[in-house]
């Protein structure tokens, strides 16, 4: 298998909303960002899959180690030695594929957040710079256009976060910041047993409306120039957002299952925004 294959197989396996947004896009391009997702997938699920902390932070100390490797010319590792092809021409930065890792081992050093502004620095990593490197590989033009993908990104890793609740409390981890659970009086064991509650509602209500203003502040911030480039992006914020009402008009079940859209109704969402330019 060659890397690109492998790369490939990893975007697809995913069933991500963000691989229905690459189909869309030119072939260098879309090699591109199926390398560098690929690559964010394979950091992200060390957190996800391995049990035992110890060698969670070993796997990941490993990725740094290959990360610096390959921008020395010597990557080792299928999802690198895909990427690394396309670093010149789409100027990422080996401080970005770091920050990406950083992001993840704070998920193995610490389960809570105090407030929504420890939390920020949290999605910066893990979301904030996926949005950049992914705005540079879909055609940016506009220094403004970083702003826009950065805050998008955010309002992705905020979806992400209400939508797995339930999945985050079976591993022992609340992303919903501390002192906004103490604010609607939802206690944090309620949320580790999964207890659903007209608390926890009125707490979701507020993330979700947070989300949407995120949304709504990115999307003032596109240039116009970059509109037609940045349609992946736009795309994939459709999904989401289509997700999100999703969950609201589901009250926020989310302790006990998970809710999504099915691959057509993303791939269809994804069409209009190509086809119509409808979000």
């Amino acid at each position: 298998m060659t890397p690109q294959e492998y790369v490939q197989q990893k975007a697809a396996a995913s069933g991500s909303s963000f691989y229905y947004a690459f189909l869309f896009l030119p072939p260098p391009r879309r090699g591109a960002i199926t390398a560098f997702y690929a690559f964010c997938r394979e950091v992200d699920d060390v957190v996800d899959d391995v049990a035992d902390l110890s060698v969670a932070a070993q796997k990941l100390a490993w990725w740094q180690n290959e990360v610096r490797q390959a921008w020395r010319g010597a990557p080792t590792h299928p999802v690198m030695q895909a990427l690394m092809p396309h670093v010149a021409t789409y100027a990422i930065r080996e401080d970005q594929l770091q920050a990406v890792v950083q992001g993840c081992q704070m998920d193995l050093e610490q389960t809570r957040y105090l407030d929504y502004t420890a939390l920020q620095t949290y999605c910066h990593l893990v979301a904030g710079v996926v949005g950049e490197v992914s705005a540079a590989i879909f055609g940016q033009t506009d220094p403004g256009t970083t702003q826009y993908a950065h805050k998008l990104g955010q309002a992705f890793q905020l979806t992400n976060i209400i939508r797995d609740v339930g999945e985050d409390a079976m591993r022992g981890r609340i992303y919903l910041p501390v002192n906004e659970l103490q604010q609607f009086d939802v206690k944090a064991h309620e949320v580790l047993k999964r207890t659903h509650s007209d608390r926890f509602v009125a707490l979701m209500q507020f993330q979700a409306q947070r989300a949407h203003s995120l949304y709504d502040e990115a999307l003032a911030l596109l240039p116009a120039v970059d509109r037609r480039s940045q349609k992946p992006g736009l795309m994939m914020a459709s999904i989401y957002r289509t997700l999100l009402r999703e969950i609201e008009h589901e009250q926020f079940q989310v302790l006990n299952q998970r809710i999504a859209l099915t691959p057509l109704r993303k791939l269809w969402l994804a069409w209009k925004v190509q086809a119509l330019g409808h979000l």
